[in-house]
C-alpha cells in the first residue's frame, strides 16, 4: 500500500510545522490553490515526491519545459514559477511512488483568470489524457488503468457547486470512464467546516480533499483488489 497525503485549497497549520515530520507518507498529491512554498515544505519535511495540478488561483504554468540548460518557455530561458521539485501532472499521466496519476487542473471559466477553462476547452484538454492511455494500450500493450485522477475541480454534478465559479466539468465523466481510476481526488469546493460526502462516478471513488486527506492506495488500479482507504481527513485552517 502507498501512503498518500492529499492536500488542496486550504493550508493546515499542523502540516506547515515540524509536527508534519511525524507522518509516514510515501507521496504528496496537491489538487491546486495552495502556496507553492507550502508544497515545497511538505516535500522537504516528509522526504516524499510531490505531484500536483494547478488551481484557478495558481499562476499560469503552461508552456514551461525543463531541459539540460534549465527551464524554457517560448524558446527562451526562464524561471520555473511552480513548486521546486514537484511534478506538474496537468494533462499528463505520471508515475510516482508506484502509483499512476493522471492530472487535469483548473476550474470553469468565470472571470478570465489563469487556469480557467470553458467546458469545451476542458473537454479538449481531457482528451489528451485519454489519448495518452489509448496510445499506451496500442503501442506498448499497457492495459492498466490509472490509480488516481487528480483534478482541481470536481465532475459536473458530482460534488460540485451551483454558482458560476464552482460548476464542475462534464468531461470528467468520460475521462473517468476511460481511465478507470481507483479514486478521483479534487479540491475547489470548500466544505466550510463540514465533511463532504464521498461519492462515486462509474467505478471510481470521488473525494473532496480540501484541507488534507490521508489515504492508503494499492498500486495497479486494474486489479481493484482493495478500495483506497481513507485514514484521516481534516478541513479548514
Amino acid at each position: 500500500m502507498v501512503s498518500v497525503l492529499a492536500v488542496a485549497d486550504e493550508t493546515i497549520e499542523s502540516l506547515w510545522s515540524a509536527q508534519v515530520r511525524s507522518m509516514d507518507v510515501d507521496l504528496i498529491l496537491g489538487a491546486g490553490d495552495l502556496p507553492f512554498d507550502y508544497l515545497e515544505y511538505l516535500t522537504d519535511a516528509l522526504n516524499a515526491p510531490c505531484v500536483f495540478v494547478p488551481g484557478n488561483h495558481d499562476p499560469d504554468l503552461t508552456g514551461y519545459s525543463a531541459g539540460r540548460a534549465g527551464w524554457m518557455r517560448a524558446g527562451l530561458p526562464t524561471t520555473w514559477p511552480g513548486p521546486v521539485g514537484a511534478v506538474n501532472a496537468d494533462r499528463k499521466i505520471v508515475s510516482a511512488a508506484g502509483l499512476r496519476i493522471a492530472g487535469l487542473g483548473g476550474s470553469i471559466r468565470y472571470n478570465g483568470g489563469p487556469n480557467q477553462w470553458t467546458q469545451r476547452q476542458q473537454r479538449r484538454r481531457g482528451k489528451s489524457l485519454t489519448r495518452t492511455k489509448t496510445w499506451a494500450e496500442k503501442v506498448r500493450g499497457d492495459q492498466r488503468g490509472v490509480d488516481v485522477l487528480l483534478t482541481h475541480s470536481p465532475p459536473f454534478r458530482v460534488g460540485d457547486g451551483t454558482d458560476p465559479a464552482h460548476v464542475g466539468f462534464d468531461c470528467l465523466h468520460d475521462v473517468t470512464r476511460i481511465l478507470r481510476p481507483q479514486i478521483l481526488l479534487h479540491g475547489h469546493i470548500h466544505p466550510h467546516g463540514q465533511t463532504p460526502e464521498d461519492l462515486r462516478l462509474h467505478s471510481s471513488d470521488v473525494v473532496n480533499t480540501v484541507g488534507y486527506t490521508l489515504l492508503d492506495i494499492e498500486p495497479d488500479g486494474e486489479r481493484r483488489e482493495h478500495a483506497p482507504t481513507i485514514v484521516r481527513r481534516r478541513h479548514g485552517t
